[in-house]
């Protein structure tokens, strides 16, 4: 199946996923270069919320996903509002797992130093899908020994 993702390209991509708007002002996450791993994720907001050095908020997306089984979304802060600005993700990475079908919400968290502002229709994450694997665990008395061991927090230094 061909579908267009965002950057005036069609692919043949593998799999296609089921999204809907919650919202009529949601927009649809897109691709911003042809390579990118993550779609944008836009604020989908009535109006602008302002956030003060280190407040956190969930702003939402308007959109609600559906995954096949064994695929996840990963919400990832976008590198240049973090360095510019100190907006990034209050959890380091979501999760929205296959199972869930409310509004993707994005936690954002403003670690900078001035107050910032996200504006209606504003990209402020961007969502990577991504396979998982699930395990089973089996317990045992003793693990098998490598050459780092209990070795980390560190352990390897920074240099070369």
């Amino acid at each position: 199946m061909f579908i267009s993702v965002g950057i005036g390209e069609s692919y043949n991509l593998p799999n296609i996923f089921k999204i809907t708007k919650l919202s009529p002002n949601a927009t649809i996450p897109q691709y911003q270069t042809e390579q990118a791993a993550g779609m944008d994720l836009c604020a989908c907001i009535d109006q602008s919320v302002t956030l003060k050095p280190l407040e956190r908020a969930m702003i939402p997306t308007g959109l609600a996903i559906e995954l096949e089984p064994g695929y996840e979304a990963q919400i990832r802060a976008r590198s240049g509002l973090s360095i510019k600005n100190g907006l990034t993700m209050v959890n380091g990475i979501g999760t929205i797992d296959a199972d869930y079908r409310g509004d993707v919400g994005i936690l954002v968290i403003n670690l900078g130093q001035e107050d910032f502002v996200i504006t209606p229709g504003m990209r402020i994450a961007q969502m990577v899908i991504a396979k998982y694997e699930r395990v089973a665990w089996t317990q045992v008395e003793a693990l098998g020994q490598t050459e780092r061991g209990h070795g980390g927090l560190g352990s390897t230094g920074v240099n070369n």
